[in-house]
């Protein structure tokens, strides 16, 4: 009870002080707020590209990779905490912006109802999803009534959904509870830079300036998802010593941990070992990965496209499927050899063994509308801008 009268005075609070700035006129504006960054960064450009809007990113801590302001360009370090001036600006730009883009479930939006001109459109931060989520969600039965009630109004706020492929698609049908018509079938933003080689070539050459062990050998990057259990101290699953002794000649191990863990790893096996955690941006690192080590992330979706192997080490999954729930069967779904323990992961690796077929016919299903072009195609749609030819 004291716990749900603080979120209703929480979202009170919103309503007050979003219907007075609803008072202003909207500007020429669009409005970002941003909890992971990379589709952010892509869509912020091409707006600036396309059309006079001005930009304001309302940067959330923990978000990942540099924003540049300029002339056009605000960035608000931004805070959900009440009374902050960063929060009350935010809540201005939000009501007096002609476009809202988010990358992510945001709670204060089931108290911002905005005027029937702008736009709202959900970036996510995923092009595809191996974990239930939004009204999917298994822990959403322990919730109450004011609680689902709140995640629709959320959802509700959601013009248009952007989506890479009809399967995610019917994913976000179904986790948000909203019709086929609000699917945004332009493509993922940040999967254009799987198709720009020049880019490519630019930025594999200052990964290898930044971590220069890399060079002349295979990269195996480990990338497992996010668990709440392990936000102070992650305890990584694997065997570090038996990996460094089998597979230190050839090649070396980027460690990912997800960027909310406070305690890092410490590395003790520098030239094998490297923690590339700290790393602003996730697909820039998979330009340079040869093999992908992960569990239930959504990594895959986009690494796939490069069609490189891929090995799959779901420790907890029992736990985790009870916990989270699977859109899908696990093994049906991922497109590499599951691996049970460390010995599992060098066998495969050394005899690179990991069943290729799979990984095309996966990457075309979930990348149906990545062409290399989604962001451009995202702001012509947005902002209704004359077309010189179709998409």
């Amino acid at each position: 009870m004291a716990r749900e009268a603080a979120i209703f005075l929480y979202l009170f609070y919103i309503r007050v002080f979003f219907s007075l700035f609803k008072l202003i006129p909207l500007k020429k504006k669009t409005v970002f707020i941003s909890s992971f960054g990379d589709n952010v960064h892509y869509t912020s450009q091409e707006v600036l590209e396309q059309t006079d809007h001005v930009v304001i990113i309302l940067k959330l801590s923990g978000t990942q990779g540099d924003f540049i302001e300029n002339e056009r360009t605000t960035i608000i370090p931004f805070s959900l905490t009440p009374f902050s001036l960063s929060f009350i600006k935010g809540l201005y730009h939000l009501a007096t912006s002609k476009v809202v883009f988010v990358d992510n479930y945001f709670g204060i939006l089931s108290a911002t109802h905005f005027k029937k001109q702008v736009s709202c459109i959900q970036l996510w931060h995923a092009n595809g999803a191996v974990k239930q989520f939004g009204l999917k969600d298994p822990s959403i039965h322990f919730r109450s009534n004011r609680a689902y009630n709140r995640f629709r109004s959320v959802y509700e706020r959601f013009d248009h959904i952007v989506v890479g492929s009809e399967k995610m698609g019917s994913i976000f049908q179904d986790a948000f509870g909203l019709s086929s018509e609000r699917m945004l079938t332009t493509g993922v933003p940040r999967t254009d830079l799987f198709f720009n080689e020049a880019n490519q070539k630019e930025i594999k050459e200052l990964i290898l300036q930044q971590y220069p062990s890399i060079k002349g050998k295979k990269v195996i990057l480990y990338a497992p998802t996010y668990r709440e259990h392990q936000l102070k101290r992650h305890s990584i699953k694997l065997n570090i010593n038996k990996l460094y002794e089998e597979l230190s000649d050839d090649y070396v191990f980027l460690l990912r941990l997800h960027p909310a863990i406070e305690n890092k790893y410490s590395d003790h096996y520098k030239g094998f070992i490297i923690n590339v955690s700290d790393y602003p941006y996730l697909n820039h690192l998979l330009l340079v990965t040869d093999y992908l080590v992960t569990d239930y992330s959504s990594i895959p979706f986009e690494f796939s496209i490069m069609e490189r192997p891929m090995i799959f080490y779901p420790y907890d999954i029992e736990e985790y499927v009870t916990e989270r729930g699977f859109w899908e069967d696990y093994e049906e779904l991922v497109p590499g050899p599951i691996a049970n323990n460390t010995d599992d992961i060098i066998e495969l690796v050394q005899q690179r063994d990991f069943g290729i077929g799979k990984i095309k016919v996966f990457a075309d299903e979930w990348n149906e509308y990545n062409d290399g072009r989604a962001t451009e195609k995202l702001v012509k749609y947005v902002y209704q801008i004359k077309k010189t030819e179709s998409f």
